[in-house]
């Protein structure tokens, strides 16, 4: 399992994916303690905290809570948004 930079340095574990499924990390809001520290270790420079999210990236905030109630429906918007290829 390849586990990306900015999961193993989550104190608390809030990154979240299915391996050969998503294609996206997901953070848990509930879990989160707004720490930082995956932010410098993210290799696509694709965390922010919820108020400086860039309007660019706005729906992967829809995204990334949905998954934690409707990964099907999370995944579909993904593949909406960017299509695998």
């Amino acid at each position: 399992v390849i586990v990306p930079a900015c999961v193993s340095v989550c104190p608390v574990d809030c990154l979240h994916f299915e391996e050969g499924v998503d294609r996206i990390l997901y953070s848990d809001p509930n879990e989160c303690i707004d720490c930082g520290a995956c932010e410098p270790e993210c290799p696509v420079n694709a965390i922010f905290p919820e108020d400086q999210v860039p309007a660019e990236w706005a729906d992967y905030t829809q995204m990334n809570a949905l998954w934690f109630t409707d990964r099907a429906a999370a995944r579909a918007m993904v593949d909406a948004a960017k299509p695998a290829g």
